[in-house]
């Protein structure tokens, strides 16, 4: 047997479920067959973390480093985290493994688009937040916000697909959002809830978890 070389932090469950569908999805379409993408998965208890999001803490830092120590046991190079939030504290951490970390790859992809400006979708704390712009902007990458109404949409349009309870019409209205902004400069989705209801035809749009995804796939030799 081939040694695995990726493993999955279990959080919330339909994002996990997104992650380890969209891994198999893009495994089976590299490598054919009845392909899914080999991976340890270690099932966090969600509530413990995410009782104590989206700020970061000591509280938190103890909490996820428990669960990365656990990890950093297995026979793994990288770490994939499902969740974009949660990566600040993931900053804060002396961790002994490759970051699968959607920042970075973000800004890898902005800059070979040659693109100085983007618009952020993400949790209304992301997009209010310093910590995904304080990254762009030192790597001269601008983050222009939506407006406010239009930030207070995309929260309950992530509020809802976390809570499986989305309607049609607010699929709509987000997919619209998206278009509008979209037209002007690329999107880029910062939270793993509004890409799994995403607009599957629109090029400007970037999604930091389609990065992640494509990123593991590449690093498997398998």
């Amino acid at each position: 047997m081939n040694r695995i070389k990726l493993a999955v932090l279990g959080l919330g469950s339909r994002s996990t479920l997104f992650y380890l569908s969209e891994l198999n999805r893009a495994y089976q379409n590299k490598n054919g067959g009845y392909s899914t993408y080999p991976l340890w998965l270690l099932n966090t208890d969600f509530n413990s973390i995410n009782s104590l999001l989206p700020n970061p803490s000591e509280a938190l830092d103890y909490v996820v480093s428990d669960y990365i120590k656990k990890i950093e046991q297995l026979e793994v190079d990288s770490i994939l985290i499902p969740n974009i939030t949660l990566h600040e504290t993931i900053d804060r951490l002396s961790i002994n493994k490759n970051i699968v970390h959607p920042i970075h790859l973000s800004i890898s992809k902005i800059k070979a688009n040659l693109c100085k400006e983007v618009v952020l979708f993400g949790s209304l704390f992301s997009m209010k937040s310093n910590y995904i712009s304080q990254h762009f902007n030192a790597a001269g990458i601008a983050i222009i916000s939506p407006s406010e109404s239009d930030m207070q949409l995309i929260d309950t349009v992530r509020k809802e697909i976390y809570n499986q309870t989305e309607t049609k019409d607010l699929i709509e209205s987000y997919h619209k959002v998206i278009a509008k902004y979209n037209s002007m400069m690329p999107v880029i989705l910062g939270c793993t809830e509004l890409s799994i209801l995403k607009p599957k035809d629109r090029n400007n749009l970037i999604d930091m978890v389609d990065l992640q995804v494509e990123h593991a796939v590449n690093i498997n030799p398998f």
